[in-house]
């Protein structure tokens, strides 16, 4: 009997010069969505990646480490570069220096809860003025051509949400897209996401409007997108050592069958790309660094885990830590081949 395929959740939608037939986001993570981050991801089928964050002074500073930041790949399509900042005048210069680093959108970044960008009036601060927040878009807007996206949370605190004035703010100056964390400030990353508050930015506006927050399998996209009504789905923490979960909430989004789990051997094959691609882009001393938090959190949940996290960030050496991490998963590929060989 011919099984019937699940509806398909989400159409997509079109976004400047792309169709995003997929909308499946991965989330800007200060210190984690760097180029080699993104390239292990993009294999997983999403549909738009957004890079770290850059401070609009940093732009201006012209710093080395901005660049690097923002480096893209010639084929990484579509993609945004995430801007952030209160200053509308540094703002417009970062937004136009992003579309000239390879930006296909221009995000900005109203929802970082961190305490020293909020100082700076940046971030998830913003939300506490909404005249500035008008400024600051209309500024940005009015710089590029190509489109502007905006990422916030649903307010300061549980006392003060405006999550639906800050989306018909971001709809009139002409920003094409929103994303929302459903969480306030005052949350940080703690406690739920409260997805029905994505749902009332979802209401208040015509443009496609993502879901953000305790996004962790194909479930719970389900659940969000029900919830919410949202136009697409991000998924942030949950992929740190587990691209495979965009997999699965992708084939959620489409109505197809679940991928099956991993097997050791295809995560060493994830493990050992990661490594490569940090140390060509990074350097060998600087890949070894960023290695140690990597690399052990793609043994999270298996077998001799946290014997081998522990050993691993031990380890300084670029080639002890490959030798480790291979000999590590290697050993998980052969227990699992035993025990199928054994069923």
């Amino acid at each position: 009997m011919e099984i019937m395929q699940a509806k398909r959740l989400l159409p997509g939608f079109r976004l400047g010069r792309y169709e995003i037939d997929v909308p499946l986001v991965l989330a800007p993570m200060a210190g984690i969505t760097d180029l080699p981050f993104r390239r292990v991801c993009r294999r997983f089928g999403i549909g738009l990646t957004v890079t770290e964050m850059v401070a609009s002074r940093a732009v201006d500073m012209k710093r080395e480490r901005t660049q690097k930041i923002v480096q893209v790949d010639a084929d990484e399509q579509p993609v945004a570069i995430q801007i952030a900042g209160s200053d509308p005048h540094y703002m417009r210069q970062a937004a136009q220096w992003a579309v000239d680093h390879g930006a296909d959108f221009v995000d900005i970044n109203m929802g970082c809860p961190v305490k020293k960008i909020c100082k700076q009036l940046a971030g998830s601060a913003m939300l506490k003025d909404e005249l500035l927040v008008r400024r600051v878009l209309d500024a940005v807007v009015a710089a590029v051509d190509v489109p502007v996206t905006l990422k916030i949370r649903t307010g300061w605190d549980e006392r003060s949400k405006n999550v639906a004035t800050i989306a018909r703010i971001a709809e009139d100056v002409g920003v094409q897209l929103l994303t929302v964390h459903g969480r306030t400030r005052a949350q940080m990353f703690h406690g739920h996401a409260c997805w029905e508050d994505i749902g009332l930015a979802k209401q208040a506006v015509s443009i496609p409007v993502i879901g953000n927050g305790d996004i962790v399998d194909g479930d719970s996209a389900r659940a969000m997108i029900a919830a919410s009504g949202c136009d697409g789905v991000m998924v942030g923490r949950a992929v740190q050592g587990n691209p495979w979960v965009l997999a699965e909430v992708r084939a959620a989004i489409l109505g197809e069958a679940p991928p099956a789990a991993p097997t050791p051997a295809q995560r060493w094959d994830v493990v050992y790309q990661h490594m490569q691609h940090l140390r060509e882009h990074h350097g060998e001393a600087t890949a070894s660094k960023l290695a140690r938090k990597h690399v052990p959190w793609y043994s999270k949940g298996l077998h001799g885990s946290a014997e081998f996290r522990s050993a691993f960030q031990q380890l300084h050496d670029w080639q002890a830590q490959l030798e480790v991490a291979e000999r590590y998963f290697l050993s998980l590929s052969a227990a699992h081949g035993a025990l199928a060989r054994a069923a």
